[in-house]
């Protein structure tokens, strides 16, 4: 029998979601300068709050974590009483949201913050910030064991702020060429400590963050998104994909809330995975529930739903152009079409 996206999801004894439909995490820079969010925010999510689940754009856990403008945070009292604005709108419209808890590693530039740049390894990248193309990057210091273990506590507070803040639960962002993902590849972890080398060694940073988030909040509360396939801000390597087993075996002991794919386009097919996609691979090894995400329109997701590729849909572009995206699907609307210049305001 076909699947009806816009029925209930139980995600587990106590989230249940109005329907499958996820709002993606879409980053927007419209925090103000101390990185609070700000009203056209809490209306901007309001807005949206008939989606299944809300994932926050990308929020850091602490100042060092930066690496684009006017991002928001989740360290400050300030920015907890901001969110707040946010998430009582979301849920007085019906909505739950998860807020995406971020620290981008050597995509961080020290113009944002007092400091070095952290990661793994000190291996930097080339290129410039986004929106600000006169910054460059700068090669990072390796983090200490003791770095690290501050960076594991701080995403465990900010997960406890995220709650103060009245999110229903949070997604740790471990994808995409950031901090948790650049652990988990031989191009950006090359140490020699127990951070480095093999895959147990290579996923520890990773699954120390997710417990100490799980020990935080609850298991229930907790999700997870990852980008096996490198393919953003990193070079593919084909020993990645032993440490993404490892991780993911793992982390089926774990009972997360779901688990995420990270990719822009979920047809991309990675020789490191064994020419697999995103979903493909992520849906052989996770025995969670799991959520698709690269550019899926409503109906190849139900398609994709109704063949057992992923449980939940998370879509991003459509919900920046249409904020009644819900609404228009189920009365079988015109969907207006995305376009760029639309990232010039919230609507």
């Amino acid at each position: 029998m076909a699947t009806d996206l816009l029925k209930p999801f139980k995600l587990n004894n106590s989230i249940e979601l109005q329907n499958r439909v996820l709002m993606a995490p879409l980053t927007r820079c419209m925090s103000d300068d101390n990185l609070v969010p700000t009203q056209a925010m809490v209306d901007y999510y309001a807005r949206r709050a008939d989606a299944g689940l809300i994932i926050s754009e990308a929020t850091i856990i602490r100042p060092d974590a930066q690496g684009y403008p006017n991002v928001p945070g989740l360290f400050s009292s300030e920015q907890i009483q901001g969110w707040k604005k946010v998430t009582d709108a979301v849920h007085a419209n019906g909505g739950k949201m998860f807020a995406q808890l971020w620290h981008v590693g050597r995509v961080a530039h020290p113009h944002f913050f007092d400091g070095e740049v952290l990661a793994p390894s000190a291996i930097g990248i080339e290129g410039s910030v986004p929106r600000m193309r006169e910054l460059t990057y700068q090669t990072p210091k390796a983090a200490t064991i003791e770095d690290i273990k501050g960076l594991v506590a701080d995403y465990a507070k900010a997960a406890e702020n995220a709650i103060e803040a009245g999110f229903d639960g949070v997604e740790i962002h471990g994808a995409n060429g950031y901090l948790i993902d650049q652990f988990l590849h031989y191009a950006s972890n090359q140490r020699d400590d127990e951070y480095g080398q093999t895959p147990e060694n290579m996923s520890r940073f990773a699954l120390e963050v997710v417990d100490a988030v799980i020990d935080a909040i609850g298991a229930d509360k907790t999700a997870l998104r990852l980008s096996p396939g490198a393919y953003f801000n990193m070079q593919e390597d084909n020993r990645d994909k032993a440490v993404f087993d490892y991780l993911i075996t793992q982390l089926n002991t774990r009972e997360l809330a779901y688990l995420h794919g990270g990719i822009f386009d979920d047809s991309m097919r990675f020789a490191s995975l064994e020419d697999k996609t995103t979903s493909e691979y992520l849906r052989a090894s996770f025995s969670g529930t799991l959520v698709g995400v690269g550019s899926y329109s409503f109906e190849s997701a139900k398609v994709a739903i109704n063949d057992n590729q992923f449980d939940l849909i998370a879509i991003g572009r459509p919900f920046i152009a249409n904020p009644d995206y819900i609404n228009k699907i189920a009365n079988n609307k015109e969907i207006v079409e995305y376009d760029d210049a639309m990232l010039a305001e919230l609507i």
